[in-house]
């Protein structure tokens, strides 16, 4: 691409008169409308297929971005005469690039909407620190090594007058650009993560004070006006007086509407959001502060998440980062010009940059550790802080246009930040497992839970119909008053409308309705009512998550671990209504794969048929009997649904049938040895529990020779129950259980889970899949009961609800 102030003389000219279309001999790239459609769908194509490639290797969209904006600059493929004459031609720049600053006004009011600058207010010590000093101590650092590079080192005279800037400008960091790097990276709900966002907002704030700041002296300066500073405060003084106190009660008015009756924001509400931004951003111009100012001002009035940021953002950001944002950054190609480049200024202007990076990660370690984390983890945390995103780019474009920079000293800061980015998202990638804290050192299941104690469940929903189910399998788990349930109930709702994750706890004593959790009043209150009717025999802790589907099973296993819980109630991704089956989003499916590859304890994944949740007649009712099933193969998942078959059939109204499907003829090796004993001794203790507890049980015995036996046998009995319970996993791979694997449709629920719930079974009854919890060294656990029995998790509850809140 040529530059965009050329004089003129390229081979194609564009057109302002009709086009008429290459039926009559005219050129389409000479058409305006047609030389714009054009430059957006090769820009956004390229940038798709360059993400797409880099994508595996950890890459953020930012890099995809500027990569393809210096490929298609004047120094690479932008010089070939058919992208410099004609697809980029200079004259269609003028159109083009108001087109791109039009996507970017979108864009900066999208960030400002997704921003939550009330993270600030909740933000603990460690984030307050490393806020504080992620913000001064790069920028005092960078300011002092400019001062000795100016006065030590030969440098242009362009770059020796603004050397003290480039040291300002790289000091900056940005909250958007640090969540869309954990978005990348899913890390979103991570622990460093959440630390991250928060210590990233803190010292985004101060970063954008600082350069309205530098901006407003900076066109002072230039314009030589004595009262331009005071009347540009003013103004901006004005813009957030006119916000907090006119649009910022409209727009909450709005959200009252909408949320009456759940009904979604009304159209024409939108529609004067998106008027009111396009006269903030031109107010913004007429101050002197540019498009950066007006729609980030706006957006941050904006409440996000559901119902209000959530539609705005759903409308807007599929648009503007996949149309608008790709031809702003190939459009600022020509400023990419590497033949401009003195290697001097290169080394100087590198060297400040690498000062700016390590102070960054420096500054973010010592509080870090000061506050007693982990050196790695402190290490990880300050490479996350330390990267430059998107918005950098603006404010260094903004920058050269104040003349605060120069064109090659742009290019190489931005040459800077796509190198240091490039490199350090995919080692963060690479190296970074958050998943490794949920490794299980201690038991945290059904079957080692003490007798008489309270057992812990944490049941996950994703909307309301699930409700009757859990609250039925939790009745069916017979709650009492020496061996009491605590429920932690944490509604998930996908993350839309605002750039952080969310976890939020409701506190019995607070009636506190909000625009994230007016989703979840139904659910609480149904589980509210259970409480009641159950006092001193359950406890609810009712928790509403928002967070992405790709980082969800962080919030549920988080929760599990620093509430001790025992078991995972997971709702499978299909449902039977009387409408037939209904088929979720493959999201949810993932959710629960991830939940069963990092739990800290046990898993089960409910599959409700009707015949719990009442959709098919329940005889799962407080004052119905009901039959219960158990099909025990062997295993340890196998053991725990006995396990928690076991307590339920203390409950009057259950009726239990254990059915053991025995090998006729089988070799066992003698590393399964261990697990025929332990699956051996936990029937002899259900068998003596029989008779000395007088349960309503039953045990049956069926030997099977092969896939089939096993097939035969099941289909026997699936219907004779109200719900089954099975476990996931296999102790010993005979071959009959090869077979049966081979044709899972759900691996999620294992071979005999699948079998049950598989399309082309005859089963009608619901089913809960069991995966103990899996342990660091299973062998060594396995072998040892006394370790076992001592570090079993069970805390004891005093059950006054005024006195327990919270419960760690």
């Amino acid at each position: 691409m040529g530059d965009a102030n050329a004089n003129g003389n390229s081979t194609c000219k564009v057109s302002s008169g009709k086009y008429r279309g290459v039926y009559f001999g005219e050129n389409p790239f000479k058409s305006p409308t047609s030389l714009l459609l054009a430059q957006l769908s090769f820009c956004s194509f390229f940038t798709a297929i360059v993400g797409f490639l880099l994508a595996p290797l950890g890459e953020t969209a930012f890099v995809s971005h500027i990569l393809v904006g210096v490929l298609l600059g004047p120094s690479l493929i932008g010089k070939l005469p058919i992208f410099k004459d004609v697809i980029f031609a200079p004259q269609s720049f003028y159109i083009s690039n108001t087109f791109s600053f039009y996507g970017v006004m979108l864009f900066l009011f999208i960030v400002g909407v997704k921003t939550d600058l009330q993270i600030i207010s909740k933000a603990g010590r460690t984030a307050l620190l490393i806020g504080i000093s992620t913000f001064f101590l790069p920028l005092i650092l960078t300011l002092l090594f400019s001062l000795l590079l100016k006065y030590s080192l030969p440098m242009s005279p362009n770059l020796h007058k603004s050397l003290h800037w480039v040291a300002s400008l790289q000091s900056l960091s940005s909250c958007h650009v640090t969540i869309c790097l954990l978005a990348d990276l899913k890390l979103l709900s991570s622990e460093i993560g959440k630390l991250a966002i928060t210590a990233s907002t803190i010292s985004g704030t101060f970063s954008w004070y600082w350069t309205v700041f530098v901006f407003v002296a900076r066109e002072s300066a230039v314009s030589k006006m004595q009262d331009s500073t005071l009347l540009i405060c003013l103004s901006v003084f004005c813009i957030m007086v006119l916000i907090v106190c006119i649009l910022k009660p409209i727009m909450l008015w709005m959200i009252d509407q909408s949320t009456i009756e759940g009904k979604k924001v009304k159209e024409s509400h939108v529609s004067i959001i998106f008027i009111t931004v396009l006269c903030f951003t031109m107010f913004g111009e007429i101050i002197g502060q540019h498009y950066l100012f007006g729609p980030m001002m706006l957006g941050m009035a904006v409440p996000d998440g559901p119902p209000l940021g959530s539609a705005l953002v759903g409308k807007l950001e599929c648009f503007v980062s996949y149309v608008f944002m790709p031809i702003f950054f190939v459009l600022s190609g020509p400023s990419f010009d590497l033949s401009t480049i003195h290697v001097g200024d290169v080394g100087i202007v590198e060297l400040l940059t690498f000062i700016a990076y390590i102070g960054k990660v420096v500054a973010t370690m010592l509080p870090s550790i000061y506050c007693k984390m982990p050196v790695n983890d402190a290490l990880y945390l300050g490479l996350i802080m330390s990267c430059q995103g998107v918005t950098d780019v603006l404010i260094l474009g903004k920058a050269t246009q104040l003349n605060l920079i120069d064109g090659e000293t742009y290019t190489i800061m931005v040459l800077s930040a796509l190198l240091f980015t490039g490199v350090i998202a995919p080692i963060i990638k690479a190296l970074y497992n958050p998943s490794q804290k949920y490794a299980a050192y201690k038991r945290r299941t059904i079957q080692h839970n003490r007798p008489n104690t309270e057992l812990r469940f944490l049941s996950c929903i994703h909307h309301q119909d699930q409700t009757p189910s859990v609250i039925n399998i939790l009745e069916s788990s017979n709650p009492t008053q020496k061996s009491p349930i605590c429920i932690y109930v944490i509604h998930l709702v996908e993350l839309t409308g605002r750039l952080a994750p969310v976890i939020v706890s409701h506190h019995p004593s607070i009636n506190r309705t909000t625009s994230h959790t007016f989703q979840s009043d139904r659910i609480i209150n149904a589980f509210r009512l259970y409480e009641k009717q159950n006092q001193r025999h359950i406890l609810v802790y009712p928790f509403t998550a928002i967070a992405p589907y790709e980082t969800m099973h962080d919030e549920i296993c988080s929760l599990a671990l620093d509430k001790w819980v025992s078991f995972i109630i997971l709702p499978f991704h299909r449902s039977w209504t009387v409408h037939g089956l209904e088929d979720s989003a493959n999201a949810i499916r993932a959710v629960n794969r991830n939940v069963l590859r990092n739990a800290p304890c046990s898993v089960g994944i409910l599959v409700d048929r009707g015949t719990i949740s009442g959709q098919g007649g329940s005889k799962m009712a407080p004052t119905s009997s009901y039959n219960i099933g158990v099909i025990f193969l062997g295993g340890q998942d196998d053991r725990e649904a006995l396990a928690y078959a076991r307590r339920m059939a203390k409950h009057p109204n259950a009726n239990l049938t254990v059915v053991r499907l025995m090998e006729s003829s089988c070799d066992i090796h003698q590393h399964h040895s261990t697990e025929q004993e332990q699956d051996s001794e936990i029937i002899k203790e259900f068998r003596e529990a029989m008779v000395k507890d007088e349960l309503n049980c039953e045990y049956k015995e069926a030997l099977v020779e092969d896939s089939v036996g096993v097939v035969n046998v099941i289909q026997e009995v699936e219907n004779s129950f109200d719900l089954i319970l099975v476990g996931r996993r296999r102790a010993n791979d005979s071959p009959w259980s090869l077979e049966l694997r081979e044709w899972n449709e759900f691996p999620e629920l294992g071979f005999i889970g699948d079998m049950l719930v598989s399309s082309d079974s005859k089963c009608m009854v619901s089913v809960l899949v069991v995966q103990q919890q899996v342990l660091v060294d299973e062998e060594i656990m396995a072998s040892s009961p006394k370790y076992i029995s001592e570090d079993s998790s069970v805390v004891n509850i005093p059950w006054q609800p005024t006195k327990v809140w919270p419960i760690r």
